[in-house]
């Protein structure tokens, strides 16, 4: 079985169309025909029916495709470590985070990476945890900045918890302020602006007032952070944010929660069976080391924010980790 192979397999299966796939693989037709018909030979079973009009993956290439993948993702990420040997003067590092964690944690991380490597090209994927891993899975990301728990699930996914943070509530500054910390049971019958389904916040606000006895109102739902604070402003409702990026937001009023509050882990993972490449640890090393200066603009905003104790580093690795695996929830 030729890597070439396993990549004009993968084409076909994407395009279901052998022409296009060859064009895709810079390829001629009958080339890449050729080298299918081999691999089918090779693997005792045919891996697409080709029905007149029609190309369709068989039980056997439905078996195959995410193991090609992986095998091309992994081969991938293998030809830029030995890229990045020569010094971090390039390469890529390819990084997942949510939402929240984007707009508070990572633009004074990737600065001071930046500053450091200015070689290195930073390619960011911004979604909520269930959708970072499985693409941390499937190779498509080098590291991910997930909230934990992650549900039992496979592959494997190795974690070191990176900093517990308090999440705090955001109004217009025209609000009146409250005279003391928010509970939970505070937030009944108050008109919330709500993130879009796919949010750990989300998830993790309603289930908060379900505990406490009452299902959440919404005035507005269904919108990404920016847009979610941008409504705030406007006093449309409050929301439940982390306290880092209502420590960036301008022109809103922040009140803490009373104790005991809602608080969330956020952790840096990668998949086990595969060491990040050299410039994904490097960058591994820069979020282990900036966290706390970025958490200490928080305090303000927040009860009692500080780093775990698992993100100390020792002779350049993190420590201690924990082993999760994939979540089928964010």
């Amino acid at each position: 079985m030729q890597f070439q192979q396993l990549l004009y397999f993968v084409a076909v299966a994407e395009t279901r169309h052998f022409t296009r796939a060859a064009e895709r693989v810079h390829v001629s037709q009958p080339s890449l025909s050729q080298q299918i018909r081999a691999l089918e030979k090779e693997l005792g079973a045919e891996l697409f029916s080709r029905a007149r009009g029609n190309v369709a993956l068989t039980d056997a290439g439905e078996a195959l495709l995410p193991l090609a993948r992986r095998i091309l993702a992994d081969t991938e990420t293998a030809r830029h470590e030995v890229q990045e040997l020569a010094q971090l003067r390039r390469g890529r590092v390819r990084l997942g985070a949510t939402p929240s964690v984007c707009t508070g944690l990572l633009p004074d991380v990737l600065r001071t990476f930046h500053d450091l490597h200015p070689g290195i090209q930073l390619l960011i994927e911004e979604s909520g945890s269930h959708d970072l891993v499985r693409e941390l899975a499937r190779g498509a990301l080098d590291l991910a900045l997930v909230v934990l728990p992650l549900p039992s699930a496979s592959p494997a996914l190795t974690t070191v918890e990176l900093l517990h943070e308090d999440l705090v509530v955001v109004s217009s500054a025209a609000v009146a302020p409250p005279d003391r910390p928010l509970r939970i049971a505070d937030l009944e019958g108050e008109p919330l602006v709500m993130f879009r389904h796919g949010y750990d916040l989300r998830e993790l606000t309603v289930a908060a007032c379900r505990a406490a006895g009452f299902e959440p109102s919404f005035t507005v739902e269904g919108g990404e952070m920016d847009a979610v604070l941008g409504f705030v402003r406007a006093g449309l409702g409050l929301a439940v944010v982390p306290s880092m990026v209502a420590a960036r937001a301008r022109d809103l009023r922040v009140t803490a929660l009373a104790r005991p509050g809602l608080r969330r882990t956020i952790a840096l993972a990668h998949r086990s069976d595969v060491a990040p490449p050299r410039a994904a640890r490097e960058l591994q090393k820069v979020l282990l080391a900036t966290q706390t200066a970025t958490l200490g603009r928080a305090r303000s905003t927040s009860r009692t924010p500080g780093p775990s104790a698992s993100a100390r580093t020792t002779s350049g690795q993190t420590a201690p980790a924990q082993t999760a695996s994939a979540s089928d929830s964010v």
